[in-house]
C-alpha cells in the first residue's frame, strides 16, 4: 500500500525538479557568470542557481504552506508539519557555468528528520531519478538496481573533490593509493548524479569528503533504494565527513580502505 502523503511529496519534487531543470537549461544566459562564491574562489554560485531555488521553494511553499525548507543557496524554513525539503538548485554548477551537462536538480523530502522521498533530475540527460521510502529506484519510470558487484580490483569508483586547497590536495593523496587498486576512477563533478549512477549500475561505487545534506539527501535515498549501501565512517552514517555509497561487496572493501587512508580528514 502506498502512503499518501508520501506519493504527494514525490509528485510535488517531480514537478519541481522539471520545472527548474527547464528553467536551467532553456534559460540559461549565453554569458552566465559568477554570481558569488563560497568557501573559496572555485566554489561558485550563478544567478540561475539563484533562480532555480527560489522556483522552487516557491512552487513547493504554495501547495505545503507548513513545510520546512534547507537549500543550498540559502533556504531557511524550520516549519511545523514535520516535513522538510532539502534542496540543491543545481547540482555541479562549475559544469553548468562552463556547459558542460552534468549537472543536476535535486530535491528530498524528509519526514521527521528521515528522506522518505528524493528526485533527481538531469536535463541535459534527459533522465529523472526518484525513489521513495520503501518503494524502490527508477530511472524515468523504470525500475533500476545497482550493478552486480565485481571483484574489487575491476571496481569503476566516481568521486569528487572539495574546493579549499588543503582539502584536495588530500583528497588527491587518497586518490593516488586507490586508483592501482581498482579498475579507474571517475569525477563526474555532480555528487547527485554519481549516486543515482551507482543506483543504476553506471558506477560499482562512489566516495567524496564534504558533502553537504543537499547534495546528498535525494540521491542516496535512491542509491539505497536501488540495493546499494550508503554510509559514512565505519558505523556511522553518510556526512559531510564522508560518503560511502556502493554494493553491498564493494562496500564491504571500500569503506574500511577509505578509513585506513583517512578520506575522512583533510
Amino acid at each position: 500500500m502506498s502512503d499518501p502523503l508520501y506519493d504527494e511529496l514525490l509528485q510535488l519534487a517531480l514537478e519541481a525538479a522539471d520545472r527548474a531543470g527547464r528553467l536551467l537549461r532553456d534559460g540559461r544566459p549565453a554569458d552566465l557568470g559568477v554570481a558569488a562564491t563560497k568557501t573559496s574562489p572555485i566554489d561558485v554560485v550563478t544567478e540561475m542557481d539563484i533562480a532555480s531555488e527560489k522556483l522552487i521553494t516557491g512552487f513547493l511553499a504554495e501547495h505545503r504552506p507548513h513545510d520546512g525548507f534547507l537549500g543550498e543557496e540559502g533556504a531557511s524554513v524550520t516549519g511545523t508539519s514535520g516535513v522538510r525539503w532539502v534542496i540543491d538548485p543545481v547540482d555541479g554548477t562549475v559544469n553548468y557555468l562552463y556547459g558542460l551537462p552534468s549537472w543536476a536538480v535535486s530535491i528530498a523530502a524528509e519526514k521527521d528528520g528521515e528522506a522518505v522521498v528524493g528526485v533527481v533530475a538531469a536535463p541535459m540527460r534527459g533522465e529523472t531519478c526518484h525513489a521513495v521510502l520503501g518503494g524502490g529506484a527508477f530511472l524515468n519510470g523504470e525500475r533500476v538496481r545497482h550493478r552486480p558487484a565485481p571483484p574489487f580490483s575491476q571496481a569503476l569508483v566516481g568521486t569528487g573533490f572539495g574546493y579549499l586547497a588543503e582539502r584536495r590536495a588530500a583528497q588527491a593523496e587518497v586518490v593516488r593509493v586507490l586508483v592501482p587498486q581498482v579498475r579507474d576512477i571517475r569525477r563526474g563533478g555532480s555528487a547527485a548524479i554519481d549516486l543515482c549512477d551507482v543506483a543504476c549500475g553506471r558506477l560499482d561505487a562512489y566516495y567524496e569528503r564534504g558533502l553537504n545534506p543537499w547534495d546528498l539527501a535525494a540521491g542516496a535515498l535512491i542509491a539505497r533504494e536501488a540495493g546499494a549501501l550508503t554510509g559514512g565512517r565505519p558505523g556511522e552514517p553518510a556526512s559531510h565527513e564522508l560518503t560511502v555509497a556502493a554494493s553491498p561487496e564493494i562496500f564491504g572493501t571500500l569503506q574500511p580502505l577509505l578509513e585506513e587512508l583517512g578520506a575522512w580528514h583533510d
